[in-house]
């Protein structure tokens, strides 16, 4: 299990352009995560990456993201992700255990939301404060798909400030603006 590996997996199953950037961006709030809980950043890396790599062609409750899942465990990847990348999914009621799903299901809404507040700001990510996002999420018709009950669940099951998760998220998403399309 090596990123270059999982980044050509998850181009190999997601044409879309849109949805690659938001594996990217997830990958890049778990390696800051995991940097700063000095965990492996590698496999934090990995899991971001994969985690929706079904969604594009598989994306109803019934097959996401278990067909990923499946297709990962024949690859033998670890239990750990394995089960990380189920808890993203609240529908399939899998306990988060460890601080790398606790991390996944944090980032993973929060990182669509900034993602989309930024494309909203002719500056992008530069500058982006929590204040202005927190407004954001209280527009209801604005990234209506983003389920902001996620996003503060998510916060309170990592143990952060919702503040704090939201600033560091951009502030990780802010170092690899130019791939995400995030650069002012």
């Amino acid at each position: 299990m090596n990123r270059e590996d999982a980044y050509n997996l998850m181009c190999e199953w997601t044409e879309g352009e849109s949805l690659r950037k938001h594996m990217l961006a997830v990958e890049a709030a778990m390696v800051a995560y995991a940097r700063r809980f000095g965990e492996d950043e590698e496999k934090w890396a990995v899991t971001g990456l994969l985690h929706d790599m079904d969604y594009e062609k598989h994306p109803t409750p019934a097959e996401h993201p278990m067909v990923g899942v499946r297709e990962l465990e024949k690859r033998g990847y670890p239990k750990d992700v394995l089960e990380a990348i189920k808890g993203h999914a609240d529908y399939l009621d899998v306990s988060r255990i460890t601080p790398l799903a606790k991390t996944l299901y944090a980032v993973d809404e929060l990182s669509g939301f900034i993602t989309a507040c930024a494309l909203m700001r002719p500056e992008k990510l530069e500058g982006l404060k929590a204040k202005s996002v927190r407004k954001k999420m209280k527009q209801k018709s604005f990234a209506a798909a983003v389920n902001r009950e996620d996003i503060v669940r998510g916060a309170e099951e990592l143990g952060v400030d919702l503040d704090e998760h939201i600033e560091f998220v951009a502030a990780a998403l802010r170092e690899r603006a130019d791939t995400l399309g995030l650069a002012a």
